[in-house]
């Protein structure tokens, strides 16, 4: 299941991963995230000032595939903004200094200028937030071109993704989905995840950039929007979801929202 929680830092002391640290060099390393399945995001900024980079790492138990977001990146990079791939690979052996520990991809990409939905600034403005989610939603499937993408985010490929070996409850609720998928609105190139924490705002509350672009693919815009909005009630407490749509420029569907939160939380 992808998060559903509020977006916050790592808890507590945070042990850097050997290949962060030889990436970083003298750069300042400072933990930014930690996600459920125990992968981790680094802000990597230079002792004498310059570009902030960022890493992400992920061992192989998490299941990510950062080179398929690497892949992502560097084609939704031609027509919207999202973070610059600058390097990306496989460690074998990637403990933090003095630990063991199994292979690890990494990746990492140019900072981008804007703060997060979810920085403490648009967390005490979640009205503005919630219409950038929005705003910025609507530009992204916009501007992504349908029929030059080559990745899949459907119905089909989500079920099939998400492995063979479920309880039969969940397996039950897969096979109900398959069954009740709606009619699709609109295909537009979604996002993926697109949470609160994975837009970007400028200064003047102007949705920026998008990141964390893991999971993009073709689908229905509603996979997107169903699941944008309902992170406004993880993030900043219920009231906001309907400022989303209507940044998008959308009535709400309810038999699509419905469909796709059931569908997030199975896949």
């Amino acid at each position: 299941m992808i998060e559903r929680f509020p977006a916050a830092p790592p808890a507590g002391p945070v042990a850097v991963p050997r290949v962060v640290r030889r990436l970083a060099g003298d750069d300042r390393v400072t933990p930014v995230w930690r996600n459920e399945l125990g992968g981790l995001t680094f802000r990597l900024d230079p002792a004498g000032g310059g570009p902030a980079r960022f890493v992400k790492w992920s061992p192989a138990a998490t299941g990510l595939d950062l080179e398929a977001e690497a892949a992502r990146l560097e084609w939704a990079g031609t027509w919207t903004p999202v973070p610059r791939v600058l390097d990306h690979g496989t460690v074998d052996d990637d403990g933090a200094a003095g630990a063991d520990a199994g292979p690890a991809q990494y990746l990492v990409t140019a900072a981008l200028p804007g703060r997060s939905a979810v920085d403490p600034r648009w967390l005490a403005e979640p009205a503005t937030a919630a219409r950038a989610l929005g705003a910025g939603l609507r530009a992204l499937h916009d501007a992504l071109p349908v029929a030059r993408c080559p990745f899949d985010w459907g119905v089909r490929e989500r079920l099939a993704r998400s492995g063979p070996d479920v309880p039969p409850r969940a397996a039950a609720e897969r096979a109900a989905l398959a069954a009740d998928a709606p009619d699709v609105d609109r295909l537009v190139v979604c996002h993926g995840d697109a949470c609160a924490p994975n837009t970007l705002l400028d200064d003047a509350g102007r949705w920026s950039a998008h990141v964390d672009l893991g999971r993009l693919g073709v689908a229905d815009r509603w996979a997107d929007l169903a699941v944008a909005a309902w992170s406004t009630e993880w993030n900043y407490g219920p009231g906001y979801d309907h400022l989303v749509y209507e940044a998008y420029r959308i009535e709400p569907d309810a038999k699509r929202i419905t469909y796709y939160r059931r569908l997030w939380d199975a896949t």
